[in-house]
């Protein structure tokens, strides 16, 4: 009875509640979260929401997806990857939304493009550096050849009003979406192409409103 007493009285204090502790605890918390993110976000993967039809019915309007920027920090663009990159700028002054320029301003009001929001696409890459495409009869012809590219993405068959003739420039592709005939892709750019140092990462999944691989 006495050894028990004793255990009792030499069980040491508890320590006093330092609010200053645990502060100081949860800001290194969310410090490391914000750096693990901001890492995250700059170098490894890349979030985008489809606001629009153009990709459908691989992506559809409303869909989430997640990008690796892994894939073109260690290789480059393949024919068929769907991608994500910076199309242009939207002026936060006269709301038009373009492509960058030589002058690095808004084509419309003059507003620099450092000060205007950047526009990122998500679009299906069709043409390779030093790629020719044709286009026509609904179908896209590559490099000269008789047969037409297989998509078999494509929910309908695309309209064709006129033959399109494109030359793809080294270090740059051609973009189209998937919901051709609701598409304001490569095809109807002022310029068709898009250099390699737009294109940030390569789609892999949705994961809103649900998970799944986009191929």
């Amino acid at each position: 009875m006495k050894n028990a007493n004793s255990r009792r009285e030499t069980k040491e204090p508890e320590q006093p509640f330092n609010w200053k502790k645990e502060l100081l605890s949860w800001i290194q918390i969310l410090v490391t979260a914000a750096v693990i993110a901001f890492i995250l976000n700059t170098f490894i993967i890349a979030n985008s929401r489809i606001p629009s039809a153009s990709m459908e019915n691989t992506i559809m309007t409303g869909d989430r997806v997640i990008g690796s920027r892994l894939s073109y920090r260690f290789g480059h663009p393949d024919r068929g990857d769907v991608a994500i990159f910076i199309f242009g700028y939207a002026c936060r002054d006269c709301h038009a939304q373009y492509q960058e320029t030589d002058q690095g301003v808004c084509p419309n009001c003059g507003r620099s493009d450092r000060r205007n929001s950047i526009v990122y696409y998500v679009k299906r890459v069709i043409g390779l550096p030093g790629d020719v495409i044709d286009i026509h009869d609904g179908h896209v012809y590559l490099n000269g050849s008789e047969e037409p590219y297989i998509e078999p993405y494509l929910a309908e068959d695309m309209e064709t009003p006129y033959p399109l003739h494109f030359e793809v420039p080294e270090g740059s592709y051609f973009m189209m979406g998937d919901n051709r005939n609701y598409s304001l892709d490569a095809r109807f750019w002022d310029n068709p192409y898009i250099s390699e140092d737009k294109i940030l990462a390569k789609v892999l999944f949705r994961y809103f409103p649900r998970i799944s691989t986009i191929k």
